[in-house]
């Protein structure tokens, strides 16, 4: 079993942020990305790492990232630590495989979410309202169902330990102004097709999938992960059934655990068994090997 790192320590580098998963460092021009073991489940983090996990979101981020240049620029500046700035190269251990140097870009203020299929938060809206974040949808469809067209469907982007909350394309122009939401939109939906043919001929369904896009140089890029299972629904295609819910290679398999608990969704954490976070790591790597090819 290789290294757990659940939180890294480089005294000598400039820790700006340290998200639900992601250590971000500033190394003066750029950042460097360093992506742990740590797992959340609504909006908690995990006391327990998930093996490889922080290799897998990286490879799977830089597969995505090199399928899209026709689409969108990215924010990678290198991925090999031999390239990395000469302060981060003592770190090599940490950093190998689960590290990105990246562009300094501002993030837009909200969660760029696509929809195929009706699941998770967006079922249990259309449940009750027959539509998703102010999209009227058709009625009668069934949970996990292909929608007829993928929807962007934007969100707040919350602090850590809060919830995001769904938002309209109207709130999320007043956030951005129009002509960035909409460019936003179209790069989320473009991305989102391109990957799904992708995936579809590599056995995976994904479902949904939420991006983060910055601003750098005026331009319009996209930062952050790519198409991870912590920020996708991958779904195996041989195994689909609409009309519930779906088996899965991401998450959603620690969610479901969890939420057989007696457990308030608040911190702290409850202890995950062995055999939970062995079974998430195997999601996770199987949905690396079944979209990139790679194997540990």
């Amino acid at each position: 079993m290789s290294m757990i790192v659940k939180e890294t320590d480089f005294p000598d580098l400039q820790l700006v942020n340290r998200g639900k998963v992601r250590d971000i460092y500033d190394l003066g021009e750029h950042l460097l990305i360093v992506t742990s073991d740590r797992i959340s489940a609504f909006d908690v983090v995990m006391n327990e790492g998930i093996p490889h996990k922080g290799f897998v979101l990286t490879q799977i981020s830089k597969y995505w990232f090199e399928q899209m240049t026709d689409i969108i620029p990215n924010h990678i500046v290198a991925t090999e630590v031999n390239d990395f700035p000469q302060a981060a190269l003592k770190y090599r251990d940490h950093l190998e495989g689960r590290s990105m140097l990246v562009k300094k870009a501002a993030p837009l203020p909200v969660e760029c979410i696509v929809r195929g299929y009706v699941s998770g938060s967006g079922w249990k809206e259309y449940r009750q309202k027959g539509s998703i974040c102010g999209i009227d949808l058709p009625s009668g469809l069934v949970e996990s169902q292909q929608l007829p067209e993928p929807i962007f469907t934007p969100s707040t982007k919350a602090e850590l330990g809060e919830h995001d909350e769904n938002i309209t394309f109207a709130q999320a122009v007043e956030l951005c102004g129009e002509a960035l939401a909409e460019e936003a939109r179209r790069a989320t939906v473009d991305i989102y097709k391109k990957a799904r043919g992708i995936a579809d001929a590599k056995g995976i369904i994904i479902a949904d999938t939420k991006f983060e896009f910055g601003m750098y140089e005026d331009k319009l890029i996209w930062i952050d992960e790519a198409l991870t299972p912590d920020s996708s629904r991958f779904w195996p295609k041989d195994q689909y059934r609409p009309g519930g819910p779906q088996p899965s290679f991401d998450k959603q398999f620690l969610r479901d655990y969890l939420e057989t608990l007696d457990w308030g969704k608040k911190a702290p954490a409850p202890p995950l068994p062995e055999e939970i976070v062995r079974k998430t790591s195997e999601k996770y790597v199987e949905a690396m090997t079944r979209l990139t090819g790679l194997t540990l």
